[in-house]
């Protein structure tokens, strides 16, 4: 098993993942013709590896990339990235595009997990300080028994990120500004932005920036995390829209009906798991962007490594090794 690149000969590195084949960290294999590459991360040149060395490695990387939930693909490729960090290239039929709780369970479990111990923080030492306080007169009994309220000052009061607003403005957005934040219609190819609230300004964002505005805040909407329940019901509501982006577009027409007056696409008065679904459709969307953007790229370099492949091949093969491919391909 070689280990070093066939054209520039640096290492082309290791993964932990292929048992079969535990080198290098984008593999691209072909199960119909039993055929599998090492890309070079240096010079991304394709390396062909050695027939004997395919097969049951060709099988795993099939196995791994069913099992892998994030995946872009066209006609011809599909592209994943293991949780270990290896990149699976998969040539052939794409797979139906799935969404999996399991991606996004510990995730939210953790961010729930420090919510909670962030808010008990401070309510303990709030309460601490203020009984102190009591002791030494400098506040009354009545002032501590209102100390959920000192609670949600300091969590009201911070700067949770900041914003660059259109004119270059640095927008500080606390808590309450960004639970105003709605997603609105737009008349462009996306169909939604976002409109900011800070204060009495309002600034809308579409496009690009829209993506990026709206990456910043839901995290902090979604501060408190969710249990593996809620997630599960999330994954469904991006599988009952059907893909990402409808789930975006749907939500900018949202209607909440408040007790004076209606609002559209308000993202804080969504319900817990929508909420969920929002930040992972708009995670899912711009990783599957990302993903989408090598593609083209690669089924370039899939065509021409594939002639070379096919006439590497031919010359080496035996009569027993065309038997052999010949099982194998049937089997796969």
């Amino acid at each position: 098993m070689y280990v070093n690149c066939m054209f520039c000969q640096k290492d082309l590195g290791k993964n932990q993942v292929v048992e079969h084949f535990p080198v290098g960290r984008r593999l691209v294999f072909d199960s119909a013709r039993g055929r599998l590459w090492v890309v070079c991360q240096k010079c991304e040149r394709w390396n062909l590896t050695p027939l004997e060395e395919r097969w049951e490695a060709v099988e795993e990387c099939e196995r791994l990339f069913q099992e892998t939930r994030i995946r872009a693909q066209t006609e011809n490729m599909g592209l994943a990235k293991h949780p270990e960090g290896l990149v699976l290239v998969r040539v052939g039929e794409p797979y139906r595009e799935e969404f999996a709780a399991w991606r996004y369970g510990d995730q939210f479990g953790r961010r729930r997990r420090r919510a909670i111990i962030t808010t008990t923080g401070v309510i303990v030492v709030g309460g601490v300080l203020l009984s102190g306080a009591v002791a030494a007169g400098i506040v009354s009994g009545a002032v501590l028994g209102q100390s959920g309220n000192w609670v949600n000052i300091y969590l009201n009061g911070r700067t949770l990120t900041k914003i660059r607003a259109p004119d270059g403005d640095l927008l500080k957005m606390k808590r309450p500004d960004i639970l105003k934040t709605r997603l609105v219609e737009t008349a462009d190819e996306q169909g939604w932005g976002v409109l900011v609230h800070k204060g009495k300004r309002r600034e809308t964002y579409t496009g690009p920036e829209a993506r990026q505005v709206a990456g910043q805040l839901l995290p902090h909407i979604n501060a408190g995390g969710g249990r593996k329940s809620t997630v599960r019901e999330a994954v469904a509501r991006i599988e009952q829209a059907g893909h990402p982006e409808a789930l975006l577009r749907e939500l900018s027409n949202w209607k909440y009906q408040g007790f004076l007056k209606e609002t559209t696409g308000q993202v804080g008065k969504l319900a817990a798991p929508t909420k969920l679904a929002l930040e992972m459709a708009l995670h899912e969307e711009e990783e599957r962007r990302a993903l989408e953007g090598e593609l083209w790229m690669l089924e370039q370099r899939w065509k021409e490594a594939e002639e070379i492949a096919a006439i590497a091949d031919g010359l080496l093969l035996t009569e027993e090794d065309e038997d052999f491919l010949k099982r194998h391909r049937e089997a796969v």
